[in-house]
C-alpha cells in the first residue's frame, strides 16, 4: 500500500465516486459492502473527513450504526463494473455480496472494517458525527424526486484516519 494525503487525490475520487465506490461497514463478526454514488471530502474541525449518506432501510445501515468505522473503496479500473452493479442493487442481508460480486475484503489498517481488494484508491474513516435528515428543512422538489417513499438519509462523517493506493 502506498499512503497518500487524499486531497492530493480529490478530483480522482470525485470522478469515481461518480460512477460508484464501495461503502464497506462491520459489527458483530457481519461485513457488508453497497455502491454509493453520493458522498463528500472536506476538511471539517481541523481533520479531513469523508461524508457518506445512508438510507435508514439499507443493511448497511444496521452494520454502521452498531460500528463507529467505515471503509470507501475507489475502483480505479473497469474491472468492477459488474461488481458495483450487483452491491447497487441486491441486499447484504439475502447474501454475501463479496462471494456474489466476486470481491474480496482485505483488511484495513487503521480500523476492523475491509476494503475491498484490489479497488485502487482506499479511505478508512472512523465516525465523528452523524446526522438524520430532517424533511421539514429539505427542499420541496428535491424531496419530491428523491424522497417519496420517505426513506431518508443518515449522513456519516468519518474522519479519515488511514487514505492509501494498492500497489
Amino acid at each position: 500500500m502506498q499512503n497518500i494525503n487524499a486531497f492530493d487525490h480529490a478530483e480522482t475520487i470525485l470522478k469515481v465516486l461518480a460512477k460508484g465506490a464501495f461503502l464497506t461497514t462491520a459489527a458483530g463478526g457481519r461485513h457488508n459492502t453497497m455502491t454509493i454514488g453520493w458522498g463528500a471530502l472536506g476538511n471539517i474541525w481541523g481533520k479531513p473527513v469523508f461524508t457518506v449518506m445512508v438510507r435508514h432501510s439499507r443493511y448497511t445501515h444496521e452494520l454502521i450504526e452498531a460500528h463507529n468505522e467505515f471503509t470507501v473503496s475507489f475502483p480505479l479500473t473497469a474491472a468492477f463494473s459488474k461488481a458495483l452493479g450487483l452491491c447497487g442493487s441486491k441486499s447484504g442481508r439475502d447474501m454475501d455480496k463479496f462471494a456474489a460480486a466476486e470481491i474480496t475484503p482485505a483488511e484495513g489498517q487503521t480500523v476492523k472494517v475491509p476494503v475491498i481488494k484490489g479497488a485502487g484508491l482506499h479511505l478508512e474513516c472512523r465516525i465523528v458525527e452523524k446526522r438524520e435528515m430532517a424533511p421539514e428543512n429539505f427542499d420541496k422538489a428535491m424531496a419530491d424526486r428523491w424522497y417519496a417513499d420517505k426513506d431518508w438519509h443518515t449522513y456519516y462523517t468519518g474522519e479519515i484516519t488511514a487514505a492509501y493506493l494498492d500497489k
